[in-house]
């Protein structure tokens, strides 16, 4: 009998630990859009892991939402993101369709903006995922200023 109640106990134990070690850390990431010049509208946001459709589809899209437009910065909190490597796009959504509305020739209509805050012209293109990403391991806070032009 002692012997079935220290299997029985060992059992319990290791099942505990296993669940213990299993258990994955998950950190949040609050993102602060500043210099919003329009009064109405919206501001959304995707979060990527990977460059697969960075800025403008959501293929690679981990988290995303959008905050009704209050004041010249908003605040929106992404929690539950696993360790690991993040870009952030955001647009100002004047028109409620969630994404970069741009012209004949591909320059945004929309205000807009990229984590890490990359300079974005004519001769520099759409910045990439590697010059958007930041390492996010902890909580973390990030700002990005919103471009209502392109970069000379």
């Amino acid at each position: 009998m002692l012997k079935i109640v220290n299997l029985l106990i060992a059992t319990l134990l290791t099942i505990s630990f296993t669940e213990v070690a299993q258990a994955e850390t998950t950190t949040s990431l609050t993102v602060v859009v500043n210099g919003i010049r329009n009064k109405t509208g919206e501001i959304c946001m995707r979060v990527y892991n990977s460059e697969k459709g960075f800025p403008d589809s959501a293929k690679s899209e981990v988290k995303s939402g959008c905050t009704k437009i209050t004041g010249n910065s908003v605040k929106q909190v992404f929690s539950g993101l696993k360790p690991g490597n993040y870009a952030v796009a955001v647009v100002d959504d004047q028109n409620g369709d969630h994404k970069l509305n741009k012209d004949f020739f591909g320059i945004p209509k929309e205000g807009f903006g990229i984590s890490k805050n990359p300079t974005v012209s004519i001769s520099t293109g759409t910045p990439k995922f590697n010059n958007a990403s930041f390492k996010l391991d902890k909580n973390t806070t990030i700002n990005i200023f919103l471009k209502y032009s392109l970069d000379p």
